[in-house]
């Protein structure tokens, strides 16, 4: 089988490169040139074009910054789009707009995948990213061979939309966690707690979440390369915001969360690093957020080993 794959950033170079690491034939494509030479080093073809790579392949999947960069693609996708080829979408999107563009796939007779990513850059250099499928069962039999490459755990969402709803609530949760962290690590240094005990506090309890084991670490260390930048935080929680809207859901949190990131922008620039929240906390306080003995980088510590599907809870 041979797959493409187009948008080369932060989460798609290394789920790009796990694909390449695993022996697939693939072909790769971006924007910026020298994303490309790094996987052809890894054993990638370099495509000449999206339309071209559509061409030459049975599974293209896509990764990239907005619904915007999306449906751009997808135009220079679908004349070459026929039975027994499948588009798989992996970036954060509109479930609306993948709904739309699945549809225009289908009509070319081909097959459209939903597949965003979840757990961190870290786990998504490893093949142990978790991945949501929406899709009808057909397609996602015929897409789970290559996912599971990419990701340990695969859950089926069900039809086309249903995973970009979901990975846009846990987006919003985890940036809820990030800010909640933020004051929970600034009020205990107001109080002269040890922030490494504070640490160990939260990973033992009740408070301890993914956000917690992982990004904490770097707010403590001092480094705040996460590798997710505020621009790409305000969609997602943009996008939650308008499933909320959308049903006339009246959320209290989101708004107050919206205008936290935004601020941040404004401090630090709109490409900042994502937890670099917490320096608006610093700044108001005069506090230091940071420990000895923090790693400033996200190492995934669990061996690589082929992924396999979720099996969900039967819904009665």
């Amino acid at each position: 089988m041979k797959v493409g794959f187009i948008g080369l950033g932060a989460v798609g170079a290394k789920l790009a490169g796990t694909l390449a690491r695993n022996g697939i034939d693939l072909t790769v494509h971006d924007l910026d040139k020298s994303r490309i030479d790094i996987l052809r080093e890894q054993g990638a073809k370099a495509g000449d074009d999206p339309a071209s790579i559509m061409r030459a392949c049975d599974i293209v999947i896509t990764s990239l910054p907005s619904p915007v960069a999306s449906q751009s693609v997808l135009e220079d996708l679908l004349p070459e789009i026929r039975p027994g080829k499948i588009w798989i979408e992996m970036s954060t999107t509109d479930a609306d707009a993948i709904r739309a563009q699945a549809q225009a796939v289908q009509a070319m007779g081909g097959q459209a995948a939903d597949c965003p990513v979840s757990g961190g850059c870290h786990r998504a250099a490893t093949g142990n990213i978790a991945i949501f499928a929406g899709c009808d069962r057909s397609t996602f039999d015929a897409v789970l061979p290559v996912l599971t490459h990419m990701g340990r755990r695969v859950l089926h969402t069900g039809e086309v939309g249903s995973a970009s709803v979901l990975k846009v609530m846990t987006n919003y949760l985890a940036t809820v966690h990030l800010g909640a962290l933020c004051e929970a690590m600034t009020t205990m240094a107001a109080h002269g707690m040890d922030l490494a005990v504070t640490y160990e506090a939260i990973k033992a309890s009740s408070g301890n979440s993914f956000v917690h084991e992982t990004e904490s670490q770097l707010i403590l260390s001092g480094n705040r390369d996460v590798d997710f930048t505020l621009d790409l935080v305000l969609k997602d929680i943009g996008l939650f915001q308008a499933l909320a809207d959308a049903r006339n859901v009246p959320l209290e949190l989101s708004p107050k969360l919206i205008e936290i990131v935004k601020d941040a922008q404004a401090r630090y620039g709109a490409r900042a690093q994502s937890d670099r929240l917490i320096e608006r906390l610093e700044e108001a306080t005069g506090l230091s957020i940071t420990a000895p003995g923090f790693p400033t980088e996200l190492i995934d510590d669990e061996p690589e080993e082929r992924g396999a599907e979720v099996v969900r809870a039967v819904s009665l």
